[in-house]
């Protein structure tokens, strides 16, 4: 089935939409970098943080580049160093949105827990439920096969959902900038290039898991021989 010409047909919009959202990612990211801030990213994050009544939750530094990310388990914002260190619009830009999560959790945000709920059941489902699926079809098995693509889509469940969570987190972003004045709202179009561009990854993440999802339910139907 990885060869199958009708699976790389249907997630092809998928592919082209990230491929195009990555690219925008780096360009708009590595121009930000360009743009000087008066805050580090790391200052931002725990200024934002201390605003909003977070000091339990710590800022750390992680390896690699656009490695950013909150830790809800943890209760830790990890920046790259480029973030962590930079003071420029990308880096308070990741800052402000790595803490907008962090504020998520801390205001149980509904969305935000529910993905941290179904986030074992969507790891079992990724691996398990392709699994399942495979033996299903390859041995005609329909009970199994549609094992599979019910525990598949807990993937895309998560991924519909996470939708809101990223988004949320960065508006909440962009507002905490400019009411801090962290940002002036004149420089804000740099910021919003970078997240606006980074959420289109999500999106095209949850395209082609929608588009995985129906190919799957074409395979058990039989309908993808049609």
């Amino acid at each position: 089935m990885f060869f199958d010409p009708l699976y790389f047909i249907l997630i092809t919009p998928a592919l082209l939409l990230g491929l195009w959202a990555n690219l925008r990612v780096r360009s708009t990211y590595a121009r930000a970098l360009r743009m000087p801030a008066s805050l580090t990213g790391a200052a931002a994050a725990r200024y934002i943080l201390d605003s909003a009544g977070l000091q339990d939750v710590a800022v750390d530094l992680t390896p690699g580049e656009l490695s950013d990310h909150y830790s809800p388990t943890e209760r830790v914002i990890r920046l790259s160093p480029n973030v962590y260190r930079g003071s420029t619009l990308a880096a308070v830009g990741i800052a402000a949105h790595e803490a907008g999560h962090a504020i998520q959790h801390a205001r149980a945000y509904a969305p935000l827990v529910f993905t941290q709920a179904i986030v074992p059941v969507a790891g079992f489902g990724s691996n398990v439920g392709l699994l399942a699926l495979l033996f299903g079809v390859g041995l005609g098995l329909q009970w199994l096969a549609w094992a599979g693509v019910i525990l598949f889509s807990a993937v895309v469940l998560f991924q519909v959902v996470n939708l809101p969570v990223e988004f949320n987190a960065s508006n909440r972003a962009k507002r905490q900038l400019v009411a801090l004045g962290i940002v002036p709202p004149e420089e804000m179009a740099y910021v919003n290039k970078v997240l606006n561009a980074a959420a289109l990854t999500y999106v095209a993440a949850t395209l082609q898991a929608v588009l995985t999802l129906f190919y799957y339910l074409l395979l058990v139907t039989g309908r993808s021989d049609e």
